[in-house]
Order: structure tokens, then sequence, then C-alpha cells
């Protein structure tokens, strides 16, 4: 059943909060995109990128301790203070913006502010997920999870590109802020009898090398890892991708905001579609890469706006078919007690590599255009798709190689025991 989490009470608050918060998180992401292109640069694709590092890159660099932390406490009350912390950080964003004085550099201030508290956000509320529904829902409720933060997706945008285009950018960041007391709410009604928390795994910092040895003994959340951060590296730059085309195309904030919401068509069907899987499945990890590549490719050489609309949501659809079953495979093969720390690695290395690749590829938009900045992309995932085919190949060869083995061996042991008899 594609909704079968919706079951249960305390799932059922978490994502209704989540999707309230996350059509919050959608606009303001929308906003910021947009102000650093078009009003605080003379259209600076750099800076865009610049701006996405600045945001992403903490994941990276504050992963020990974020991993730590969501292992070494109850994760409910980390999200209540990373969610809190969220909201203020976007009230006061918007208070600068409708007073006329907010400058780039305290975009890219309130960007690192957002980034590092997020480091602490993404891995306890990707664990959590599991003390909600319990190990044989994982696979279900993160799809639904992804389902929800892309169905934002649908209206955030739009919503932002309106209200930018009629109010400016800091009404946006003040509705972003409002949005995360629904997020608060819903963790405070959850019924805490009803969590199954994970056992504490993680007393101190020699726990967080512990945490990394794991990771290093299991080969295939390593491919699944390597996967993530190629991809998330340069072919996830969407923000860059999709505000450089809208002015390519002449159109304007409201078409902008637009087109990300038509990325969330695919991205939400893709979703949907994970959802409807008992497990996650490596053909749909590798397979979707490969998808990803070709619908890239496609996207970036077409003629007009509308193709490109529909291009993006066969871009959403076949990059999150990646996304939910690899993020739903790396949780399900993690012991609970390692979860935190696995997740924040995993975070850490599917978003940490922005701060290389979005500068890189606003330079090149810059440079050469924004179509060859597509064509990044497109590399790059065929690049994580020859990984991922590559190791799946030999593990079902090896694997074939030991059923060949034991089934010799048994056919052995039988004759021996006929010939005794």
């Amino acid at each position: 059943m594609m909704f079968r989490s919706l079951r249960i009470f305390n799932y059922r608050t978490w994502f209704v909060g989540a999707l309230i918060s996350n059509v919050g998180a959608w606009m303001q992401a929308t906003a910021l995109s947009w102000i650093t292109l078009t009003e605080l640069t003379d259209q600076d694709a750099t800076a865009v990128g610049v701006t996405m590092a600045l945001q992403f890159g903490p994941q990276l660099l504050l992963v020990p301790i974020s991993g730590l932390v969501a292992d070494r406490f109850p994760k409910r009350n980390v999200l209540l203070v990373t969610q809190s912390t969220l909201g203020v950080l976007s009230l006061a964003l918007g208070v600068l913006a409708l007073s006329g004085v907010l400058e780039l550099w305290m975009v890219w201030t309130f960007a690192a502010l957002f980034g590092s508290t997020q480091a602490f956000d993404n891995p306890a509320r990707q664990a959590f997920v599991s003390e909600i529904v319990g190990q044989d829902q994982i696979s279900n409720a993160v799809a639904l999870n992804s389902a929800s933060f892309h169905g934002a997706r649908l209206v955030g945008p739009a919503v932002a590109g309106l209200s930018i285009a009629l109010l400016g950018a800091g009404p946006v960041f003040l509705l972003n802020a409002f949005t995360f007391i629904a997020m608060i709410v819903a963790l405070l009604r959850l019924r805490r009898h009803e969590l199954q928390p994970a056992p504490r795994g993680a007393r101190g910092l020699g726990d967080i090398v512990q945490g990394m040895r794991y990771v290093g003994r299991r080969h295939d959340i390593v491919v699944v890892m390597v996967m993530a951060f190629t991809l998330g590296t340069f072919g996830l730059n969407f923000p860059i991708f999709i505000s450089t085309m809208t002015v390519e195309f002449g159109a304007d904030a409201d078409t902008f905001g637009l087109l990300s919401s038509a990325m969330a068509i695919g991205s939400v069907s893709g979703a949907l579609l994970a959802a409807r899987s008992e497990r996650p499945r490596w053909t749909l990890v590798i397979g979707g890469l490969g998808a990803f590549a070709i619908a890239c490719a496609i996207l970036a050489w077409v003629p007009n706006l509308w193709l490109f609309a529909a291009g993006l949501a066969l871009a959403g659809f076949t990059a999150q078919l990646f996304m939910t079953n690899a993020n739903s495979t790396v949780q399900l093969s993690t012991a609970p007690e390692m979860r935190g720390r696995v997740m924040a690695l995993y975070s850490a290395v599917f978003l940490g590599g922005t701060p290389i690749g979005a500068p890189i590829v606003g330079w090149v938009a810059d440079a050469y255009g924004p179509r060859w900045a597509i064509m990044v992309a497109v590399a790059t995932a065929l690049v994580a798709f020859t990984i991922g085919a590559a190791w799946w190949t030999r593990q079902r060869r090896a694997d074939r190689m030991t059923r060949t083995g034991t089934l010799r061996l048994m056919g052995t042991t039988e004759e021996l025991q006929t010939t005794k008899s």
C-alpha cells in the first residue's frame, strides 16, 4: 500500500508538520536564489553558486559533530532546537529584506548560518523517521517524506515567484519563519510512548571514528555514498540551472517559481513510485542515475520554455528514483545505534560537495552559458552511473559464484554420503 505509514498517528502528525514547513523552505530557497541573481548582483550565476555552497558546506565540515549529536541525544529534542533556530534566522532575514538594507554579504552570512543549523537538523530528522514508524516501514516513510518535500515544491516556488513579483522577497522570508511553527507543534504533539527510540550508540568523540570505520567496512554503503557525492556535487545544482535558463528565455521571477514547481511534479511522481515498493531496489538506484543523465541531456538543448518545463519534470522524476532508493538503502542496511552518524555522513557527502560544485557550475554558466552548465550534470551523472553499475555487476557475479560453489559443495557431500552408504 502506497500510503501505509500514514496509518500511524505519529507519522501523520509528523507528515503534516513537515509538509507545511517544506512549503516555506522552498519559498525561501527560491527567493534567495532569485534576489542573488537579479537584485544583489548583475545576473551573476557564480554568486548563486556561492550562496548554495555556503548553505551546504557546513554539512560536510560539521559531519563528525552532527552525527555524534544525532546518536547521543534524543532526536526529538535536537529537532526542536534546530527547527526553532531556523525559524528565528528566517525571521531576521525577512526583517532585513523588508527594511531595504539587505546586501549580498548578509545573504551569504545567513546562508552559512542556515547551513550550520541544517547540518545538525538533517541527520537527526532522517534517523528520527525510523523511531516514528519502526524498522518495517522505513522504506515507505522515507519515500513519503520525499513526496512531501517535493510536493511542497509544487506550491512553494510558485507562491514565492508571485510574491517576489508583487511584494518583494521580505514577505517570503517572514512567511517561511512562521511555517516552522507547524513543525514545532507536530514534534510536541507526538505520542512519546509510541516512539521506538534507537539504542544510544554514541557517548563521546571516540565514537565519531567508530562511525566512520563502520561505513568503511560496508562496501555497499560506500558505493551509494560515492554515487551520491558525485551526483550531488555537480548534478543537482538546479537553482543555478533554472534561474539562469529563466533569464536565458527572457522570463521573470514568477516564471522562475513555476519552473521550479514543474520539476516538483516529476519528483513527487518518483517518490510515490518508490513508496509502492516494500524495500528499495538497486536497479532503481543505478537505473535512476542513467535515466537522469538522459533527461538532463534533453533538458540542456530544448528550444523553448515549455519543453524546458517538461524536461524539468522528467529530470525530477529520474533524480528522485535515485535519491529515495539510495536513502532507504543506507537507512535499512545500517545498525540502529549507528544510524545517526551514518546518516550525517550520507547527508555530508550528498550535500557537502555543493561548495565545490555549485561555484564551478555557476562559473560554467557565466562563461559558456547555462546549457553547458547542465551538460556538466550529464557528465557527472554518467560517472556516478558507471561506478554503481560496475560495482553491482561485480557483486552479482560474486554472488553467483558463491551460490554455484555452495551447490557444488552440497552435491559433493551428497555423493560422499551415497558412497559411504
